[in-house]
């Protein structure tokens, strides 16, 4: 399945996780999907990887039900030929099933690709992938 087009293409590769945390906070599970590769690949909240846009769509869509407000800042952006390897931090505010207000916040690992075009896009996007291993997950 090819990705959906986006209708403002991300033409820097630091401007990657602005751009999620506004596909994010428009609601919308077609302009998130538009930033990864047909085949990319996002890590789960379980730590499974889920590759191609059918499967990146189930934890997006899971995402969305936080129904939540995102901001993502890049930490660094490293690019080489065509790709680039990023991190970011990023707070998004929701609230719990009681109406109590929560942010979650982490710091990503992501890998993108310049496409035909110019523009970039999601091959790995981690989101966990750059916050420290807690002892008691070191021992899985």
């Amino acid at each position: 399945m090819e990705s959906p087009i986006r209708k403002k293409p991300v033409m820097n590769p630091e401007d990657m996780n602005p751009a999620f945390a506004e596909a994010y906070n428009s609601g919308n599970i077609d302009s998130l999907l538009a930033l990864y590769e047909p085949q990319g690949i996002l890590i789960n909240p379980n730590g499974g990887i889920d590759q191609g846009i059918d499967h990146v769509r189930k934890t997006l869509e899971d995402l969305l039900q936080l129904k939540g407000n995102m901001v993502s800042k890049n930490m660094y952006c490293i690019p080489f030929e065509n790709m680039a390897l990023m991190r970011a931090h990023y707070i998004l505010h929701t609230v719990d099933a009681d109406g109590n207000p929560i942010q979650i916040q982490g710091h990503t690992s992501e890998i993108v690709r310049k496409q035909p075009d110019g523009s970039w896009l999601y091959i790995v996007d981690h989101p966990f992938g750059a916050d420290p291993i807690l002892e008691t997950d070191a021992a899985l």
